[in-house]
């Protein structure tokens, strides 16, 4: 057995992973190891969307901006911590043009000025995109810089275990591609491991990206907003979410029988009164493509409730068509926003694909690349989980808040609140980054780990790890297991909550730890491995979901809390749990201590004032205080 020390393991090769690599070696911190499944594995460098968006402070014309007022937007989404959000806001200049001088092709006007346009949850025009692959673009960016640096990156690796010795992190045990076990000591852990995407079988998170904050649940970290996830419109066939422009040329939406080709329906026109209306609310789906419950029952969000409807409850199947326009198809009949947008972009033209063709090209050129022809067959879609708004626990260092010496950065860090804008996840995953590295260049650079200790940790571990490996009681494979638990999520932890399915997810919890599952192959091995903790985040998941609504936090951001005292919802027999406003001024907090899940919350932190005197925070920065 392998066995590497390493002052900081950098765990994923995303584009928060990267940068942290990145800083930490600006900062004179040598000895830094990126450990990850592969270069190209990660959600970073395979998803995007129409035109996948990064937020950050404005930079343009005369609007007035600063990271207060940045600060103030994440804030009042509300579940949000302000100490984190002015952090994320102050550094969000930074981490921008640290990616500009990288190369990745942001647009800018001939005198220099990077101009935005506004998404969801957002007063200015603070985002920007460099197109659909925006999150690739960085990605490659940064991987040649480590390049360039020769910076150690290893591959082919699967993290089946997180290390902690005396509560502290202290490094992890990965599965290589020949199946063996590896230890890897480290002072500091960066986990850059990105979002639950192998929980959900409904999922826009690429296929190759799995997800391990199970690792850390396991490891008794302190998580934040587990229930605050997105969800909305994608694409299954190929993994990709239908916003922007796919929705604004106004496809037709059909369902079919589970064929996929008997009994077409555009089904839309059940719910609404006339088609001109239908047709506005689709529209709006390209600005307003997250599942927001503020936009039900007369919003936009109407139409991921009736695909959702079809699909799960109906088993039919649902699809963008964009050969030919719709049932009495009428540009005359839209409403204002959707005929002027379409009227700027000279489109009030054609079928939906000419239309989209005009507007966006790219749009149709990244399904070709992925084998599908929109001018010859309809685009399958599903309402699909897209993005963990909570996840770990950590304070304004990126520092886990109850496990020292772990810097949980990128998507497994639940710094986001209810209602983030649109792109702020790409800021926040730079600015994790910076802010973890400076903390370890400034107060973790010195050897503390005990050596007879850690080894103690890794003995024990091995046992328990090679124990599940030979159980094969279980007649079920690993595959099967994971659809299992995968199933279970998208039908009781996605958007439309309100059955608890607790007991039944630790019950399959149980019975891999007592009965294991068929394997085979080094493959098997990590995948059964990988199992374990996709299979106990998804319990700790739905306890987290299961507390806060039978708390009486109601329906708010993406998620959908069924209620049969509740308003109902028009042309539907659902009725739903209003949104309890309090709850916006709280954090939810949820821990694994290996025998039971705590829920509870804690006020969020008010924004700190920025009233500073500069003589006294250069005294305070060079005497390192700031650290404090």
């Amino acid at each position: 057995m392998m066995h590497y020390s390493v002052h900081t393991l950098v765990l994923g090769s995303g584009a928060a992973g990267l940068n942290a690599a990145l800083q930490l070696n600006s900062l004179g911190i040598d000895d830094v190891l990126i450990l990850t499944e592969g270069l190209d594995k990660g959600t970073s460098i395979n998803t995007g969307s129409d035109k996948q968006t990064y937020y950050k402070l404005g930079m343009y014309g005369r609007t007035p901006d600063s990271p207060e007022q940045l600060a103030e937007t994440l804030f009042n989404g509300g579940g949000m911590h302000g100490d984190i959000a002015l952090a994320e806001a102050a550094l969000s200049v930074r981490g921008f043009y640290h990616l500009v001088n990288l190369g990745v092709p942001f647009p800018h006007d001939r005198f220099g000025q990077y101009i935005g346009y506004k998404t969801d949850h957002d007063p200015f025009c603070r985002a920007t995109s460099c197109g659909p692959y925006t999150s690739r673009e960085m990605c490659r960016k940064l991987i040649e810089e480590v390049k360039k640096r020769n910076m150690p990156v290893m591959e082919g690796r699967v993290a089946v275990s997180l290390l902690t010795v005396d509560g502290r992190a202290a490094g992890v045990i990965a599965v290589d591609d020949a199946g063996e076990f590896e230890v890897f000591r480290a002072e500091n852990v960066v986990f850059a491991v990105g979002g639950p995407g192998g929980l959900y079988k409904a999922s826009v998170y690429p296929a190759v990206h799995t997800g391990a904050i199970g690792l850390a649940l396991r490891a008794g970290a302190l998580a934040r907003n587990l229930p605050e996830s997105q969800f909305g419109l994608g694409s299954i066939k190929f993994r990709w979410n239908v916003s922007g422009t796919y929705m604004q040329v106004l496809p037709r939406v059909i369902s079919t029988a589970s064929d996929g080709i008997g009994d077409e329906r555009e089904f839309l026109l059940d719910y609404y009164d006339d088609a001109g209306r239908m047709n506005s609310m689709l529209f709006l789906k390209g600005y307003q493509w997250p599942f927001d419950t503020t936009k039900i029952p007369d919003g936009s969000s109407m139409i991921d409730i009736l695909v959702y409807q079809e699909t799960v409850l109906k088993k039919r199947r649902v699809f963008l068509d964009y050969r030919s326009n719709g049932c009495d198809f009428d540009f005359n009949t839209l409403e204002p926003e959707a005929y002027e947008y379409l009227e700027k972009s000279g489109a009030l033209f054609g079928t939906p694909l000419e239309r989209l063709a005009k507007m966006n090209r790219p749009a149709i050129e990244l399904y070709a690349d992925h084998g599908i022809d929109l001018s010859r067959e309809p685009l399958e879609i599903a309402v699909c989980a897209q993005h963990n708004n909570g996840g770990l626990a950590a304070n304004c260092w990126w520092e886990s808040e109850n496990i020292p010496h772990l810097f949980p950065i990128g998507e497994v860090n639940g710094s986001h609140g209810v209602a983030r804008p649109g792109g702020s996840a790409l800021n926040a995953g730079q600015t994790g980054a910076f802010r973890a590295a400076e903390y370890i260049a400034a107060r973790y650079r010195e050897n503390t780990l005990d050596e007879a200790a850690f080894e103690n940790t890794v003995a024990a571990e091995l046992e328990f790890l090679n124990g599940v490996l030979a159980k094969s009681s279980n007649p079920n494979d690993w595959q099967a297991e994971r659809l299992e638990f995968q199933e279970r999520m998208t039908q009781y932890g996605a958007q439309i909550r309100g059955e608890n399915a607790c007991s039944v997810a630790w019950a399959q919890y149980r019975r891999l730890l007592g009965q294991g599952c068929c394997w085979q192959g080094p493959n098997g091995k990590a995948e059964t491995l990988r199992n374990l903790q996709l299979c106990l985040a998804h319990a700790v998941y739905l306890e987290a979901i299961a507390a806060a609504a039978g708390q009486g936090i109601g329906s708010r951001g993406s998620s959908l809390v069924l209620d049969s005292d509740g308003p109902a919802i028009r042309g539907t027999d659902w009725h739903y749990q209003l949104e309890n406003r309090a709850f916006r001024s709280r954090v939810h907090l949820t821990v694994y201590d290996g025998e039971s899940v705590k829920n509870y919350w804690e006020p969020c932190r008010p924004l700190p004032e920025s009233n500073g005197w500069f003589e006294n925070i250069w005294n305070d920065y060079r005497e390192q205080k700031i650290y404090e």
